[in-house]
């Protein structure tokens, strides 16, 4: 017995060794283990008795006791025993306390923010200024999905009972979705890596197969999130209640750049442009600072003249000057919508792809590759058989869309099945002779794809 104990105690020296206080007292090792070994096995009414031991007699010796202290007593409330909600945040603030190095602030103070509104402690003025602490005191690690929603519905009730005002809910908007779009960004380009990698044949790696299905189950759950914040802003952000809102304010703001700036990227980002408050916002902030948004707006002005040539002038210019990445990426895809619209569809693909190379996850611009593809088969192809199979392509770039960009996914699958539909059936190929050759392709699409071997 004791040979077995000598033997368990020293695998806990290698497994968590790197995390341990070179004070800790020698008999702290048998302690954790008595808490740690049950906990791994996730026995958690077996590891209850020996955790307060560990955190009373040893609370600077082992990271692992508030990893899996926290593991155990979110098991315990999410199975119903709220009597464990106090000890789940005391686990996590305990980490913060003893291992600051070693932990990610903003997560974690956003895990004990969540739990709070979970369990309805305070207010939800006193719950939203818990989130509100979290993403001041370190923004980069407050990345979940959940927490970033219920952080921004927080300050949707609270300006429905008063408490916040209607432009500080505007604002925060903006703020919560850039940090959802980035984050979306980060993943899509570690996930195009290994798609690309995929595509080239070659198979992937145990490793990268569980790293390529974590983005995606990420960006999904990024997606899902940001068409809710869409539809909790809901008929806030309507044009019938912006335009009332902002002419009201006008003669006495429109001195003030920020307040300027505000109300014509809202208007912007929502289509009121053709209100006549927005030709009065975008003069006034050329007039007060001439910039990148100043260059969209007089964009959005020109296109509503029917001057398209003129609007994309300025969307070029404007996308030269944003410094913001994704904001660059949304100026480029909005000149390939205009080239697609004008039929330029071979410009349209090189501005869609400067959109995606500024934001990696801007699943609709391959959506609007893909639909140029379908529509150019009957220019590329020497037979009917090469013609629809460029539907192959298109919906291969339907499919990453998928992949990349939640907020689409359904309308990309729907659309990479009806491409599919429109290639060549496995009959077709049989009778051509076609299974598993090459078809490359002389038009504006360029590239090649291989038939499916039957």
């Amino acid at each position: 017995m004791k040979m077995k104990l000598t033997l368990l105690i020293a695998v806990l020296v290698v497994g968590f060794g790197s995390k341990m206080s070179a004070q800790a007292p020698s008999d702290c090792y048998a302690t954790l283990s008595l808490f740690v070994e049950p906990a791994k096995a996730k026995n958690y009414n077996g590891a209850l008795p020996h955790y307060e031991k560990v955190i009373t007699e040893c609370p600077k010796f082992s990271l692992a006791t508030y990893q899996y202290g926290t593991k155990m007593f979110a098991h315990f409330v999410k199975n119903g025993d709220k009597s464990k909600v106090n000890d789940l945040i005391k686990s996590y603030e305990d980490r913060m306390a003893y291992f600051p190095n070693k932990t990610k602030k903003g997560k974690t103070l956003a895990s004990i923010a969540q739990v709070k509104y979970d369990n309805k402690i305070g207010t939800k003025m006193q719950q939203f200024l818990a989130f509100d602490n979290a993403y001041k005191e370190d923004s980069k690690s407050f990345t979940s999905p959940k927490s970033l929603y219920t952080y921004f519905s927080l300050a949707v009730d609270l300006n429905k009972s008063g408490e916040k005002d209607i432009e500080e809910v505007f604002e925060f908007y903006e703020v919560v979705l850039v940090k959802i779009v980035t984050e979306e960004s980060a993943l899509a380009t570690k996930l195009t890596a290994l798609l690309e990698k995929q595509e080239t044949g070659v198979k992937l790696s145990s490793k990268e197969e569980k790293k390529l299905k974590g983005y995606e189950k990420n960006l999904k759950a990024y997606g899902q999130v940001k068409g809710s914040v869409e539809g909790k802003l809901g008929n806030l952000a309507d044009c019938d209640n912006l335009i009332p809102l902002y002419n009201k304010n006008f003669e006495e703001k429109k001195e003030n750049l920020k307040w300027v700036k505000k109300a014509a990227r809202m208007m912007s980002y929502k289509e009121c442009t053709e209100d006549a408050l927005f030709i009065k916002l975008v003069e006034q902030l050329d007039k007060l600072e001439p910039s990148a948004d100043t260059k969209l707006y007089l964009s959005q002005l020109e296109r509503n003249k029917g001057n398209i040539s003129k609007s994309i002038d300025y969307l070029k210019e404007s996308a030269e000057m944003q410094e913001n990445p994704l904001r660059k990426a949304r100026m480029y895809f909005r000149i390939g919508e205009l080239k697609r619209k004008q039929g330029s569809f071979s410009s349209a693909r090189t501005y869609y792809n400067k959109a995606l190379k500024f934001d990696p996850s801007f699943g609709r611009s391959y959506l609007r590759i893909a639909l140029m593809y379908s529509k150019s088969s009957n220019d590329c192809g020497s037979s009917i058989f090469e013609k629809r199979a460029v539907n192959w392509l298109a919906a291969n770039m339907a499919d990453r869309a998928a992949r990349l960009d939640a907020s689409i996914a359904s309308e990309a699958k729907k659309a990479a099945s009806s491409y599919r539909q429109r290639a060549p059936s496995k009959s077709d190929i049989f009778s051509d002779g076609m299974s598993g050759k090459t078809i490359s392709f002389n038009c504006w699409i360029g590239g090649s794809v291989k038939v499916p071997n039957l």
